[in-house]
């Protein structure tokens, strides 16, 4: 495993009782066990209380389903088992439903968040010899440069404050050889031509135990009427453009009422209360991985938008 260095000076950290320790005395809490290198309090507050809330909701172990499963391997252009042994970063592993499929991949793997999801990752993945987790941001991680033979960034980069800034950041953490695997919510003019925004206008601002209760009551509200007009085309259709909500009602139709209302739960919360929220086309994401230096380049659309990996 990677050990753990000082993202400002890049120095060696070792462990002394509840903190992580340079040589010139610069030092880092660990609150239960995960080191912590950012404020509990920042930006990303409502993720953090959106994966203690759902902490399960989305691993395959917990599902039962493949769906995470084929979104990573489609994402990386292989079998997870090819990991074995790899050093892998996960940068915002959230409640772990990557980690978990990375993990038992034989990866060594060194998960982090910027928010306290990695209280639920680490509930979820408890201490296996080749998995390490820590809270800390994407623009000073505190892992050496060149480290990683994979660098895997997935349901993220779009919601920090810049993303060709993140991307490059990531980029840094990829060895030569290595591979960086993104994702990015697409520009679409149809995102726009529904209240979506505005809600999240109103949302994102809140403090997160606000926000989370009144998401709850949109959903209880409206998500009745989109398993009822399921099968009503143009009844479902307006109801796209006036409801807030997120489902997945059609890409998963042999699910039944209770799953979809959890998953649109999660993910209704994750659309309507992220304070950043960036969309990217697939030329623009490619265009960024080309200023990188990036080789054998792969940009598709996919999952939560554009999907893409480069080697360096």
């Amino acid at each position: 495993m990677i050990p753990y260095c000082s993202p400002k000076t890049g120095a060696l950290l070792r462990p002394e009782n509840d903190l992580l320790i340079a040589a010139d005395g610069e030092s880092f809490k660990v609150v239960h066990g995960i080191p912590r290198f950012v404020p509990e309090d920042n930006y990303a507050s409502a993720f953090g209380l959106q994966w203690k809330t759902f902490t399960k909701t989305q691993l395959d172990s917990h599902s039962q389903l493949n769906i995470t499963r084929e979104r990573l391997e489609r994402c990386l252009g292989v079998p997870l088992n090819n990991l074995k042994g790899k050093t892998v970063l996960e940068v915002g592993c959230g409640a772990g439903r990557f980690t978990e499929l990375l993990v038992e991949s034989g990866a060594l793997v060194h998960a982090v968040d910027l928010s306290v999801a990695v209280e639920a990752n680490t509930q979820n993945i408890g201490n296996p010899t080749n998995y390490t987790v820590a809270q800390a941001s994407v623009y000073e991680l505190p892992f050496p440069d060149e480290a990683f033979d994979f660098v895997i960034c997935l349901g993220v980069i779009q919601h920090t404050p810049n993303s060709n800034r993140t991307i490059e950041a990531l980029w840094k953490k990829v060895r030569k050889g290595g591979m960086l695997v993104i994702d990015h919510y697409r520009w679409r003019l149809a995102y726009y031509s529904t209240l979506k925004p505005l809600y999240r206008h109103w949302l994102r601002v809140m403090p997160p135990e606000k926000s989370k209760k009144k998401v709850d009551a949109l959903v209880d509200f409206f998500f009745p009427w989109h398993w009822k007009f399921r099968n009503v085309y143009p009844a479902w259709w307006l109801l796209q453009r006036i409801s807030p909500l997120i489902e997945y009602i059609h890409l998963f139709p042999e699910q039944q009422y209770d799953f979809h209302l959890e998953w649109s739960r999660l993910d209704s919360y994750d659309s309507l209360t992220d304070y950043y929220k960036h969309l990217k086309t697939p030329a623009q994401i490619k265009s960024v991985l080309i200023h990188l230096g990036g080789n054998e380049i792969w940009v598709a659309i996919g999952g939560n938008g554009v999907e893409a990996r480069c080697t360096k």
